[in-house]
């Protein structure tokens, strides 16, 4: 069979994307870094401007700074925590396992498959949906609101597996999980990251923030079929009390980014800590 020809869509819209003002003002080019923060809608956009390009010459004069020093301990504390508490809610290993987690519950393999779209499918609708109200709602608002609804809904998890009962419930559990998930941790994780750090390290701060995402996800990945092979809901229970752990430390700890500048936020985080 000849494969049908497949328009690429996303690269053609990309041609359409505006050029970051930021990278417009570090190569000299004002004028149009201007003309890319009108198109954004911001309404003062010579002082934004002013901003980026004060900031730039900042980041010059500090090119080469270190991640770790001790002025950088707050968004470093920042950018690994807010990794580390995606992976410890338990999404990866979940979604990785899923099928085994429904087969354990007492699920056909055919059941069990068709219940894995219906997560899937959840996972992508709840994503878009954060995606249109996080600059309205808030990245740390966000993050409270699904730090309740997977802690309770794991707990519930770990109830079915230590008792043995109301295993019709486990899918809708699991579905409203995928859902808060979704609409919480999945989408701030990587704006968050870029949100944090100052701008002479952000790049070095990303990638510390990526690589701890990913070593926990190795990491539990690997522990958790065993684990769950012999001691059945502890795994649920542990990330139930870890995303309890997490509404604390957002609470009480985690600032808002919503609506602020990178500049505005770098200074932020300098008065704070």
């Amino acid at each position: 069979m000849s494969r049908q020809f497949r328009p690429p869509y996303f690269l053609c819209c990309c041609l359409e994307f505006p050029v970051a003002p930021r990278w417009l003002a570090k190569k000299g080019r004002i004028q149009e870094a201007r003309s890319v923060l009108q198109l954004a809608g911001e309404q003062d956009y010579e002082l934004e401007l002013q901003q980026i390009v004060d900031s730039i010459g900042i980041e010059q004069q500090q090119a080469g700074e270190a991640l770790f020093s001790r002025k950088h301990l707050f968004p470093i504390f920042l950018g690994v925590s807010v990794a580390l508490f995606n992976q410890l809610s338990g999404i990866n290993v979940i979604l990785y396992y899923l099928n085994d987690i429904f087969a354990q519950a007492g699920f056909s393999k055919v059941s069990g498959n068709l219940q894995a779209v219906t997560i899937g499918a959840t996972n992508l609708v709840f994503t878009m949906l954060a995606m249109s109200v996080i600059d309205r709602i808030g990245r740390k608002t966000l993050l409270l609101i699904g730090s309740v609804g997977t802690a309770v809904c794991l707990a519930g998890v770990s109830g079915i597996f230590f008792t043995g009962r109301h295993q019709c419930a486990l899918l809708w559990l699991l579905i409203a999980y995928i859902a808060f998930f979704a609409f919480s941790q999945g989408a701030v994780i990587w704006v968050y990251l870029a949100e944090v750090f100052p701008n002479n390290i952000r790049a070095k701060g990303q990638s510390l923030g990526s690589f701890t995402h990913w070593i926990m996800n190795a990491s539990i990945s690997g522990i958790f079929p065993v684990l769950a092979a012999t001691s059945g809901g502890y795994p649920f229970l542990f990330f139930s009390l870890m995303m309890v752990l997490q509404f604390f430390v957002v609470w009480l700890v985690y600032p808002e980014s919503k609506g602020i500048s990178l500049e505005e936020m770098q200074r932020k985080l300098a008065t704070a800590h």
